[in-house]
């Protein structure tokens, strides 16, 4: 039949709380046995369970780290376009386990995962002012990273997660900022007349990108992580936003603006093999998965002149550009941000 593998396995209950899990992956044509697990857990924690023996065989058949056992944190929103609740949330990868994070009592943009604990920071308009929070979701705890009047854009962990850089305007000029998260010391990268946002970087902590209008258009630009040696990487027709590197460091994904339409595409850190995998009335937002393997974004359609806001929903994509399948979400969904592996 020309199959490679095989997968066997079985679940049987302990008692009324435990239940064991074993699964087997074997080689077909090596005839022989590439992974083996045996599992005692809670029985809620069924579906974990198959998110980890998922990522295991994920592993041995690619030769690639899964992301299987990862979850979403996005923004719910809901309500008339004038006026729309905007909430905190977060679930699993494929869209269960759901929960909010926030109860909409003020609005809340762009949460961004932490790469190292299971930790967000996310900005927040309270009393319509913007603020900086870091959320623990093990234990429920929120820190108050500061006030910052002329935020501009999501704030982001660095690769350690001992840094968030950001965006902040004043007096008319947008420059990127980093924040040391053990003495909140705050330190300018770039300086320039022109509007510079949505910063992000490398796995390595070495380099930032981020988009700029300082040519004349907005692009993507690439500099040092302390500030020095900008370069311009997009030269492709439009104008470009929202570059976020991907784990691995061989691609980096944005949105482009052309022609009245959104798309979402990777390309090189030098800016050569740009490839679009996605587009509509407005699609935004990119967020990677932590094998790189598959991007979410956000795909908007276009308003209806009714009063009502148009739909918003949670979309993936693998990189090939094939399989775009919509997260279902109770409500609808914007600005995802992709966890990594959840530690056992």
């Amino acid at each position: 039949m020309g199959i490679k593998a095989l997968i066997t396995g079985s679940v049987k209950s302990i008692n009324e709380q435990q239940i064991e899990v074993e699964f087997r992956l074997w080689d077909i044509i090596a005839e022989t046995d590439l992974i083996g697990l045996r599992l005692s857990v809670a029985s809620k924690a069924w579906r974990r369970v198959a998110h980890i023996i998922s990522d295991e065989i994920f592993e041995r058949l690619s030769g690639d780290s899964g992301y299987f056992d990862t979850r979403i944190v996005y923004v719910a929103e809901s309500g008339l376009q004038n006026k729309r609740l905007k909430r905190l949330a977060i679930m699993d990868q494929d869209g269960e386990n759901h929960q909010y994070l926030t109860d909409g009592s003020f609005l809340v943009l762009t949460p961004r995962f932490s790469p190292t604990t299971q930790e967000i920071t996310y900005l927040a308009y309270f009393k319509n002012e913007p603020r900086v929070y870091i959320f623990n979701l093990e234990t429920g705890e929120q820190e108050l990273l500061g006030s910052f009047p002329g935020m501009t854009f999501a704030p982001r962990f660095s690769p350690l997660g001992d840094k968030i850089i950001m965006s902040l305007a004043e007096k008319g000029v947008t420059d990127i900022y980093t924040m040391n998260l053990n003495n909140q010391e705050v330190i300018r990268l770039t300086n320039s007349p022109s509007i510079d946002t949505s910063p992000s970087f490398s796995p390595n902590g070495k380099k930032i990108i981020f988009n700029s209008d300082r040519g004349g258009s907005q692009q993507i630009y690439i500099m040092d992580a302390n500030g020095k040696n900008v370069k311009r990487i997009s030269f492709g027709k439009g104008r470009y936003a929202t570059p976020v590197w991907a784990p691995k460091g061989e691609l980096i994904a944005f949105t482009k603006m052309l022609k009245n339409k959104f798309y979402i595409g990777v390309m090189s850190p030098d800016g050569s093999g740009e490839r679009l995998l996605a587009k509509g009335y407005l699609v935004e937002g990119p967020t990677w998965a932590p094998n790189g393997r598959v991007l979410m974004y956000f795909k908007q359609q276009a308003p209806i002149d009714d009063g009502k806001s148009s739909n918003v929903n949670l979309y993936k994509i693998d990189i090939t550009g094939f399989r775009e399948t919509r997260v279902i979400t109770p409500s609808d969904g914007s600005d995802p941000a992709w966890s990594p592996l959840i530690p056992n």
